[in-house]
């Protein structure tokens, strides 16, 4: 793995860490690699349903992974700015 990468998943893991979440699991990180990716190809974070739909991750579970919620906690840490209309 390139170096960029080692110092993305260290960032990701402090933030994590301030975010409650002791741990990151595989699950996490589709989660949170699918939120990068999608935010790098079109510059903005995905709809809750968009992601439900396409990482398989019911809404429960990410909050069960996230406990701040996937648009504070797993857009944070993801490296993405809160959503919108996020409170």
């Amino acid at each position: 793995m390139s170096v960029h990468f080692h110092q993305y998943e260290t960032v990701a893991r402090d933030f994590a860490a301030s975010e409650d979440v002791p741990e990151m699991t595989g699950e996490h990180w589709v989660l949170v690699n699918y939120l990068r990716n999608y935010n790098l190809q079109f510059g903005i974070a995905p709809m809750i349903r968009k992601i439900t739909k396409e990482t398989g991750i019911k809404l429960a579970k990410m909050y069960e992974l996230f406990p701040s919620g996937p648009a504070k906690g797993a857009c944070k840490v993801a490296g993405l700015p809160k959503p919108t209309g996020c409170v």
